[in-house]
């Protein structure tokens, strides 16, 4: 494994996606959930669920990745991969904070951008 911190990281964030989709869940079956189907709140709260979900298989196939050794995209894509969701479900509960979208965004793009960077030519 050439990444194990991402690799063991992503199922973490996978397993958080399974959580917080039985928690929301638990309450889809009600019309008025979070405001109703097409709601701020509750496509928030659906992008936060698979965002966790996917930034985690993101972050597993970067842990298997044959990128050259340097921890500063395996950390960009592990932070983003954490704030996204967190940003998602901060701005479902207060809609103040989906003006720090653009830290999460940030660091995911910086971190596909460097490793792009770093397999240029391979």
């Amino acid at each position: 494994m050439t990444h194990p911190l991402n690799f063991s990281a992503g199922w973490w964030l996978i397993l958080a996606a399974f959580a917080t989709g039985a928690g929301i869940g638990m309450g889809f079956h009600r019309e008025d959930f979070l405001g109703g189907y097409g709601s701020f709140r509750r496509r928030l709260a659906r992008l936060g669920h698979i965002a966790f979900a996917a930034l985690g298989g993101l972050n597993v196939l970067y842990g298997l990745s044959p990128v050259p050794a340097s921890v500063v995209p395996g950390w960009l894509l592990l932070v983003g991969g954490i704030a996204l969701p967190t940003v998602c479900f901060l701005s479902a509960w207060k809609t103040l904070f989906r003006h720090l979208f653009f830290i999460p965004v940030m660091l995911l793009v910086s971190g596909v951008g460097l490793i792009v960077y770093l397999t240029r030519g391979t």
